[in-house]
């Protein structure tokens, strides 16, 4: 499917690869993992062709098709359903040819056209982009809007509904979890798991790579080593390889110094000099063993202020919202020191708008917030690093905040946030997304809160970084809440859940599980609840007296009668449409049939096939549509006669 040999390739002074060799298989989904800067992407700009290899190359099977995902979606006034669809270019193509078509009268080609839309699945293409949109969080009157009026983070939603949907035998995502809450990330790993081509996923979500993947591809100095199994098999592998290749370095460093101490003492003495001599060489023989390295360069610690209050923070059967509508009412919390809280909850149901109200920014429209005496508040919020200067460096940041501080003290202070030696004295405009995730955290953190609310931390963070912050919050002495959908980060730094959903805030009592569960039961109900509203509405408008409702029977039932007709009329039809169509296909499944001297009566028959398939669907919504309404009537006569 996918081959690199002998891959070699440099970017300015970096040696990405050296003589790396991997062969990737039909149908695997591989995480690929390492350093930042050690050439995740730049292998995926390799299997575009947007790169040349140094040397070696990457051979791609014949005729596979790929999808990636956009580094960003402009903001234009496509309408995000459309935009979706445009990545099917096939579809888009024979679309147009086809409105050439009936335009120019031209019904051979256009029958021609509706077979290559229907080889397309093109008639349910725009029910499996609106679905796809869905699943990412947009709600049904957001389908149609156009691009520019949503917010970068969500544009790179519709991004990836569009590369889900893209055709592919190959799909390469690099970081599609950004943006996403955690009820997305959930259906995207349903999706992922279903896809059937070959997966390449760059991603530092260790639980995502754990649902998603069946192999990991770790790159490491210049080299591509692949491990069968997820993202914990491939740590667990690595750290024994790591420890047998340390032991491996520690006997050949014994070894050395055994050589060379022999040579140092003999080398001088004519009987054995031969032999040290032969050691000599034996030294020149030796392969070198790398002492196994410790990756992460990231050791931090959140500072907590001095003096605390108790409880720290307390809302007092507060609305919270804004002037023209309320999004959550009655909220009654309070947040004692040293709590572990990660608030979970669908999108759109309010969380944002808590902690809004919670850090002061939101004023509530009823109820009272009531601070400690001693608060400090630290917010990381989703969008920090739009608000960095990016003609700072990051000395100069933390000096703004601390124009006292010594230069020493806030080097040390950068350091544990990987911002070593010069590094600090480097332009933001030049830094990579975590690198400027790493210091708008650091920021937050000089500030020694005693309240942390951290909104998508992990967005652009490693997964080094990830791991640093989890240990960090495990130290850190000061209350914190989390939204987030990097699940090892809530599993490991959250003690209690608030679940934020249908208006209200209240504690949930369940795991991440639980709440996965939840969701699909929510799901369900709130289709029920939907069916169930529009009976009652229907019943409601029937009100009144027995004679009403004896009357307004009677007229359901002649409202039926006509619909039983038409239903019963389309069923025919539909039965006679497909003996049609099944018999035009098996004249189509002859052999013979494209023979040259029979190229008039091919164009005939497949011209018949795209209309009988046409017939077919519009007979098939007719006889939907009259079954439902059908279903309709029957449950409010039920009802009324119940």
């Amino acid at each position: 499917m996918i081959a690199f040999r002998q891959l070699a390739l440099q970017r300015g002074t970096r040696q990405l690869f050296a003589g790396a060799d991997l062969v990737l298989h039909e149908g695997q989904k591989v995480g690929i993992v390492g350093a930042n800067g050690a050439g995740k992407s730049s292998l995926f700009a390799l299997i575009r062709g947007e790169l040349g290899a140094d040397a070696g190359s990457v051979e791609i099977a014949g005729g596979k098709r790929i999808a990636h995902m956009a580094q960003e979606v402009s903001a234009i006034d496509r309408p995000l359903v459309e935009y979706v669809l445009d990545g099917d270019v096939g579809l888009r193509e024979t679309e147009t040819a086809l409105a050439e078509a009936q335009a120019n009268g031209e019904m051979q080609r256009e029958a021609i056209l509706h077979g290559e839309i229907e080889a397309l699945d093109g008639y349910s293409a725009r029910s499996r982009a609106e679905q796809l949109l869905a699943g990412l969080g947009f709600g049904q009157d957001d389908l149609y809007r156009p691009l520019a009026d949503f917010s970068g983070g969500w544009r790179m939603r519709v991004g990836l509904a569009r590369t889900l949907f893209t055709p592919s035998e190959i799909m390469l995502l690099d970081e599609p979890t950004n943006h996403l809450d955690l009820d997305a990330l959930l259906w995207l790993e349903q999706w992922l798991t279903r896809y059937p081509g070959t997966l390449m996923l760059i991603s530092h979500d260790r639980d995502f790579l754990d649902a998603v993947c069946d192999h990991i591809l770790h790159i490491d100095q210049g080299q591509l080593m692949l491990y069968r199994g997820h993202y914990s098999a491939f740590e667990r592998a690595r750290a024994e390889r790591q420890t047998q290749q340390q032991a491996a370095y520690e006997k050949q460093q014994a070894r050395r110094a055994e050589i060379e101490g022999f040579v140092a003492r003999f080398r001088a003495q004519a009987t054995k000099a031969r032999q040290a001599q032969s050691r000599l060489k034996m030294l020149e023989r030796m392969e070198n063993i790398a002492a196994a390295r410790v990756d992460s360069p990231f050791r931090f610690q959140l500072p907590c202020a001095d003096k605390t209050s108790t409880p720290l923070l307390s809302l007092d059967q507060v609305s919270l919202g804004y002037p023209d509508r309320t999004i959550l009412d009655g909220v009654k919390v309070s947040i004692l020191p040293g709590e572990r809280i990660g608030l979970l909850g669908p999108n759109g149901a309010g969380k944002s708008t808590l902690i809004k109200t919670l850090i002061g920014d939101l004023t509530p429209i009823e109820g009272t917030r009531v601070p400690g005496d001693n608060l400090v508040v630290g917010y990381y919020a989703q969008h920090q690093l739009e608000h960095l200067d990016i003609g700072a460096t990051p000395f100069m940041h933390v000096q703004r905040l601390s124009p006292t501080a010594s230069d020493l003290s806030i080097r040390n202070f950068l350091g544990g946030f990987g911002f070593r030696g010069d590094d600090v004295f480097g332009d933001v405009s030049r830094f990579s997304g975590g690198e400027k995730a790493r210091l708008a955290l650091s920021l937050v953190a000089w500030e020694k809160p005693n309240l942390l609310l951290l909104d998508e931390p992990t967005n652009h963070l490693d997964l080094d970084m990830r791991e640093a912050l989890a240990e960090a919050l495990a130290e850190y002495e000061g209350a914190v809440i989390i939204v987030s959908h990097d699940r090892h980060l809530l599993r490991a730094s959250v003690d209690t859940f608030w679940r934020v959903a249908e208006g209200r805030v209240e504690p949930f009592d369940g795991d991440l599980d639980d709440y996965h569960q939840w969701l699909k039961s929510r799901e369900l109900e709130l289709r029920r609840d939907l069916k169930q509203e529009a009976r009652q509405e229907k019943g409601a408008a029937d009100g009144g007296d027995r004679k009403a409702a004896r009357r307004a029977a009677a007229e359901r039932r002649e409202q039926m009668k006509p619909l039983r007709k038409q239903r019963d009329t389309a069923e025919k039809k539909l039965d006679k449409a497909q003996s049609a169509l099944t018999a035009l296909e098996a004249q189509l499944a002859d052999p013979d049939i494209y023979d040259a001297g029979r190229k008039d009566e091919l164009a005939r028959l497949v011209r018949e096939q795209g209309e009988r398939q046409a017939e077919v669907e519009q007979l098939e919504s007719e006889w939907m549509a009259a079954e439902e309404a059908l279903e309709t009537l029957e449950a409010e006569l039920l009802q009324a006669e119940s």
